[in-house]
């Protein structure tokens, strides 16, 4: 079958309060942005057309991105498409928090994302050096312990998961009440952990809850460890 239709992939940044649109909303956000934009987007055929749009990889709802994906297609028929054209017009119709910082032509599957590196910052009122300390002894454990949703013999069940092999420490610093990590976490179809359960692991394994956690997607990378693009 031919296609009649351009394959583009944007980059866009969520932030600020658009960190609390859930994955099924930014979905809308985004088809009604397409309309208000009067861009020539591809529907999908059949009896319920709508517009062609997928995610690589969702966002968990709270978590900042610098780095979303987002795909979808352009009507061959309007011709060749303009990347900063359609840029400016999408960025004309978005809401504050996100912004279309890039569109091409895909280039990698969405397959083929192994791993996401994220900064992660955990507030206390408390010396720095025992932030450092706490984060140290959480990574020293023998074993860090999550339950996890999955399917086990096609039923959905509740199981204990050990996710301290699956933690890379990037980098990490402290200063000012204010615990800094850079981490990396396995992401993609055969394997992956949510950023959000690793800082309530933490958390737990603390045993008080800190005064503000700040999470930021900052890359999304194949599983060579290159930029997914």
């Amino acid at each position: 079958m031919v296609k009649d239709y351009y394959d583009v992939r944007a980059v866009f940044k969520k932030t600020g309060r658009a960190i609390f649109i859930s994955h099924l909303d930014l979905m809308r956000l985004m088809q009604r942005t397409f309309k208000r934009a009067r861009l020539p987007v591809w529907f999908t055929k059949g009896y319920n057309p709508h517009i062609y749009l997928t995610f690589p990889l969702p966002l968990s709802l709270g978590v900042s991105s610098e780095c979303e994906f987002m795909d979808f297609g352009m009507d061959m028929a309007a011709g060749e498409p303009d990347f900063e054209d359609i840029k400016s017009k999408m960025n004309a119709a978005l809401p504050t928090g996100i912004e279309i910082v890039r569109l091409y032509q895909p280039v990698h599957s969405h397959t083929e994302i192994g791993s996401c590196e994220y900064t992660a910052d955990f507030y206390k009122d408390m010396p720095s050096s025992e932030l450092l300390k706490l984060f140290d002894k959480f990574m020293s454990s023998e074993k860090i312990i999550i339950k996890k949703r999955c399917k086990v013999n096609m039923k959905k069940t509740i199981v204990d998961v050990d996710i301290k092999p699956d933690i890379t420490v990037l980098d990490k610093s402290s200063e000012d009440g204010q615990l800094h990590l850079g981490l990396r976490l396995p992401a993609g179809i055969r394997h992956s952990l949510n950023i959000v359960s690793m800082a309530s692991a933490f958390e737990g394994w603390c045993g008080f809850e800190f005064d503000k956690i700040c999470l930021t997607r900052t890359k999304i990378l194949l599983e060579s460890g290159e930029d997914f693009i």
